[in-house]
C-alpha cells in the first residue's frame, strides 16, 4: 500500500456510511495527500457543502466508483525533451 493511487484535485467516492446516507454527501475532493501511516495512504479530503477537511485512508475510498488519473511520475515520457540535470555537466573539485 505505499503510494498514492489518487492525487490532489480527484473527485472520490466514500465508501457508503462513512458519513452520511445521502449518495450526495459521499463524493468529495482530495485536498492533500498525507504521509503514510502504518503503511496507509491518508489523504485529506473535503465536501462540498463543509467548511473543514476529513483525514481518510485509501481503503475508505469506493475504487469502483472513484476515478484515479496517474501520477505525473509514473507516466513515461514520449515528448522527447531532455532531462534538466545532466550529468556530464557536474564537476567536482580535487
Amino acid at each position: 500500500m505505499g503510494r498514492p493511487r489518487y492525487k490532489v484535485g480527484d473527485m472520490i467516492v466514500l465508501k457508503s456510511g462513512l458519513t452520511r446516507t445521502a449518495k450526495a454527501d459521499e463524493r468529495c475532493r482530495i485536498a492533500s495527500i498525507l504521509p503514510n501511516d502504518h503503511g496507509h495512504v491518508q489523504y485529506r479530503v473535503q465536501f462540498a457543502a463543509e467548511n473543514f477537511d476529513r483525514r481518510i485512508t485509501e481503503a475508505d475510498i469506493d475504487s469502483g466508483q472513484s476515478l484515479s488519473r496517474p501520477l505525473p511520475e509514473t507516466t513515461a515520457k514520449t515528448d522527447g525533451a531532455e532531462p534538466w540535470l545532466k550529468f556530464s555537466g557536474i564537476r567536482t573539485g580535487r
